[in-house]
């Protein structure tokens, strides 16, 4: 069964939002079998251009769990805070 990567690429408008956001969204993750893969930031491109520096790789079990955790409870609590703290894009991968 293939597994489900959720990408995020963001720029950090307001870091101490994007602390408070980053303590709590791992916690959201658990009840879907997410688990971080790596966070880091780009250092440069080495071909095309990516408007945000840094990303944010999780894996799931299945599309499902991913879709279920973006649709919890817990995780739509916390978009009110990501929005203030980052201009965030969220991609669905398969693989």
């Amino acid at each position: 069964m293939p597994h489900a990567y959720v990408v995020g690429q963001m720029t950090v408008k307001n870091p101490a939002k994007w602390a408070e956001y980053r303590s709590q969204v791992l916690a959201t993750l658990q009840p879907w079998g997410g688990e971080l893969v790596f966070r880091g930031h780009q250092v440069k491109a080495l071909s095309g251009s990516c408007p945000h520096a840094d990303v944010v790789v999780i894996r799931f079990p299945a599309v499902a769990n991913a879709d279920a955790w973006h649709a919890s409870a817990a995780y739509q609590a916390l978009i009110p805070i990501r929005q203030e703290a980052a201009d965030v894009v969220l991609l669905t991968y398969e693989a």
